[in-house]
């Protein structure tokens, strides 16, 4: 496989409308003076109680999102898996700050977990630690100089239980699970937690799996320690390997803070880390499993080609490419027809609190180098060639 560029491959579950809508979508988030406008009218929209819900649901939410529930997910997932792609179900809620609410999205990530062990179309299912936690109690727990209260104690350990009730369920369903990165002042937790549960769970094979965002110039430390921690301690580990999604946040706290930046230098280093974490993770493969979540080019080229050079099996269940849905149709797609194993994710919920991650999603595409204006050309050559056809 050399190339992405097969647009009949890439966008053949799109209609004519739903290319058109793809297109004009991509072109109004590649403004970044149109989107920092839209999130403000939407904020201000949200804050005096304007009926935006029907606007939202047939622009970005459908680009972006399954649904409201898992059941509206349903057509998705099968329009996916007739293209031999699966389905990660994403529960993005977020901001929540009440243990009901935290017990609530427990139950509701189970539930996806418990609809994945029903067929073959939904391969993992995946959460946020801070879903189901207090961000303030997850940053605090993060440096061991830190002495939590007692009911700090208690409350930390109702967060490992819902952890644990999580990872368990994946566990008696055969159902992996990702635990997704998060900001590096509180990143210190969440790895602590999922390595904790991966001893615990992992010892056949890998159910929980942690997120290693290259971005941070430390990773590839990390990675080679994780490594090295999981083959002397006797259990598998689960990466999901990406490049991440808070760079501008990280840079901004390190320089109001006056510490040393997490971030790489500039994106060249993490594509250099990312690529170098790939043949790492292949080298060692007897004791690892991979998601590769990414929308570069480049590096899902290396690792179709690390998989023929280390002789892995394109099928292989252990060894997943992954994109966002709505996005790197191409990938996906082409991967996919060449008979890689490949998933979308899929992000669902009520409509108002899933947009945080909405916003987020126009934020990325309007700051990734490239990312736009590539998904513009795309589009733009499938909608030509189907003039021309």
């Amino acid at each position: 496989m050399k190339t992405f560029e097969n647009t009949e491959i890439a966008f053949r579950s799109k209609n004519d409308a739903d290319l058109n809508r793809a297109f004009w979508l991509f072109k109004i988030i590649g403004n970044p003076s149109v989107v920092k406008f839209g999130k403000w009218a939407t904020n201000l929209a949200l804050s005096i109680n304007l009926p935006i819900d029907p606007i939202i649901k047939k622009t970005i939410f459908k680009q972006f999102c399954g649904g409201t529930t898992i059941k509206d997910c349903e057509q998705t997932i099968q329009q996916l898996s007739s293209y031999n792609i699966g389905t990660i179900l994403d529960y993005s809620v977020e901001g929540k700050i009440k243990e009901e609410d935290f017990e609530k999205t427990t139950d509701e990530i189970i539930a996806t977990i418990v609809r994945a062990s029903k067929d073959t179309k939904i391969p993992y299912a995946v959460f946020k630690v801070t879903g189901i936690a207090t961000f303030s109690l997850l940053e605090k727990a993060n440096s061991i100089e830190n002495e939590l209260t007692e009911n700090e104690k208690k409350s930390f350990a109702s967060i490992v239980s819902r952890v644990d009730r999580i990872c368990k369920s994946g566990f008696d369903c055969g159902i992996p699970v990702f635990i997704d990165a998060e900001e590096s002042w509180i990143q210190d937790t969440i790895d602590r937690l999922a390595q904790t549960m991966m001893a615990k769970y992992n010892k056949d094979k890998a159910i929980v799996f942690n997120t290693i965002q290259m971005y941070r110039h430390d990773r590839l430390d990390f990675l080679m320690k994780v490594i090295h921690d999981s083959k002397i301690n006797g259990y598998h580990y689960g990466i999901k390997l990406v490049r991440g999604a808070y760079m501008e946040k990280e840079r901004a706290r390190a320089l109001q803070m006056n510490y040393p930046s997490p971030i790489q230098p500039n994106k060249g280093s993490t594509d250099n880390d990312y690529n170098k974490a790939l043949s790492v993770i292949l080298e060692n493969f007897n004791h690892l499993s991979l998601c590769a979540g990414t929308h570069n080019e480049e590096s899902s080229l290396l690792l179709t080609e690390l998989l023929e050079k280390f002789n892995v099996n394109k099928d292989d269940q252990r060894i997943y490419f992954a994109q966002l849905l709505g996005m790197s149709d191409h990938i996906s797609y082409n991967l996919s027809s060449e008979g890689f194993n490949v998933a979308k994710y899929v992000p669902y919920g009520p409509i108002k609190e899933v947009l945080p991650y909405l916003l987020r999603r126009a934020d990325e595409n309007t700051s990734v180098a490239g990312q736009t204006s590539r998904e513009l050309s795309l589009l733009s050559k499938e909608k030509e060639r189907r003039k021309k056809k």
